[in-house]
């Protein structure tokens, strides 16, 4: 298999799941099988991870109706992407009443137009929910803050809120054809030439995928994508103890080594989505 090396690319940095390298005027993203939960990156590695998720961003950038930064694959797990000025936010979509939304409603810090809301409840749109980036936990940020501190100007924050709804409805559609259903969605936007692109990926790690025959509302859902793995870390009282040491600015406890039981699972999911998802053989 070719490496990064062997290609003559420049290693620049380790994201929590993709190495960042140059090669020419151009960035190579290399996908690997680390897995990453809670803004930390677990001892244990997810085995073909990385060839799913660069399956899988390939996959998007070549079907959805909008630019991206995407050259060519190279191998399995390997991208060429131009290189981009990012923009400084996440731009989260989400459809149901989920995951750190979820806290926040019962924690009183924001409000949705659903009288009383429940677990895994579908929301009467979808929200655009943008979060800080490069930060050691990311956080929700308004519209007017974003506009505030001057990280772009009004008609590009309008232009990214209605793309990334759109591609996250787009999603749904297909995800709704395959038996699944889209909870939310991670995208990231950068500029080249005066124009804004999609950048980084597309994948099981930037969005949640639930099986629609299974959906109930008011409970957590069985999910294809690293969800599974969350659910363990707060199982095993992982995600508590790292509430606790982010609450009293403490180091974070070291992360704990995956079961080779859902390290197997996680694998599964990872394919099967892909496969049922897209329509391709991984």
């Amino acid at each position: 298999m070719t490496t990064p090396n062997e290609l003559g690319a420049t290693f620049v940095k380790s994201g929590k799941v993709k190495d960042i390298y140059t090669l020419g005027d151009d960035i190579l993203f290399h996908f690997t099988d680390r897995v990453s939960a809670f803004d930390v990156i677990l001892p244990s590695t997810i085995p073909k991870k990385g060839e799913v998720l660069c399956k899988f961003a390939e996959y998007w950038f070549k079907n959805l109706p909008f630019e991206s930064h995407m050259i060519k694959t190279i191998g399995k797990d390997m991208m060429l992407v131009k290189k981009l000025e990012m923009l400084p936010i996440e731009s989260i979509v989400r459809g149901y009443v989920y995951g750190s939304l979820w806290k926040r409603i019962k924690d009183g810090e924001i409000n949705i137009d659903i009288t009383d809301p429940q677990l895994a409840q579908q929301l009467p749109a979808p929200l655009f929910d943008p979060t800080t980036k490069h930060e050691v936990h990311d956080v929700p940020i308004t519209q007017e803050e974003i506009l505030k501190r001057n990280w772009m100007d009004n008609n590009q924050l309008e232009h990214i809120q209605d793309t990334s709804i759109q591609i996250y409805n787009i999603m749904v559609d297909k995800a709704k054809e395959s038996g699944f259903m889209l909870a939310d969605l991670k995208l990231e936007f950068g500029i080249l030439n005066n124009k804004i692109l999609i950048g980084d990926s597309i994948g099981p790690d930037e969005f949640r995928l639930w099986p629609s025959e299974k959906y109930s509302i008011g409970s957590s859902q069985e999910s294809f994508d690293k969800q599974p793995v969350r659910d363990w870390l707060i199982d095993i009282k992982y995600k508590e103890k790292l509430d606790h040491a982010d609450k009293n600015n403490l180091k974070n406890p070291p992360p704990p080594v995956i079961p080779p039981d859902l390290i197997s699972e996680v694998t599964r999911r990872y394919i099967f989505a892909y496969e049922k998802l897209t329509g391709l053989k991984f």
